[in-house]
């Protein structure tokens, strides 16, 4: 999917949490802005406001 295969053992692990860091932060930067954008909006439904 990534060309994993064709590094060592070494560049894989690097690579690998490459990946893992990039995806962390594009999660917490789309939660976020969700939460921004729908908190609000969810607290006054529950309030019932």
């Amino acid at each position: 999917m990534f060309g994993l295969e064709s590094l060592g053992g070494v560049g894989q692990a690097v690579e690998l949490i490459g990946i893992v860091l990039v995806e962390a932060i594009l999660l917490y930067v789309g939660y976020g802005a969700l939460e921004r954008y729908l908190g609000p909006k969810v607290t006054d439904a529950l309030r019932g406001d």
